[in-house]
């Protein structure tokens, strides 16, 4: 398999000293696309992750205004 190393050549034509490198385009082109995919993950992830917590802490709010309602009505109805 490719190794990501490089080597140098010598053009056999021009006699100009070339870098060869043993990756091809198309592999770099997969990682590109895992690297992405692995990048969409995370995201989505995070984003649930995010969205549970939101909903999460509604809930609390929604429970201390119930709360503080129902405390605030008692004391009015309720002679002291």
């Amino acid at each position: 398999g490719p190794t990501g190393y490089v080597e140098k050549i010598t053009c056999s034509s021009s006699k100009r000293n070339e870098f060869k490198s043993c990756r091809s385009a198309l592999m770099e082109q997969r990682l590109f696309w895992k690297f992405e995919g692995a990048v969409v993950c995370v995201a989505l992830i995070f984003a649930c992750l995010v969205i549970i917590r939101q909903r999460q802490l509604d809930r609390k709010a929604l429970e201390k205004v119930a709360c503080s309602a129902r405390s605030r009505s008692r004391s009015l109805i309720a002679p002291n």
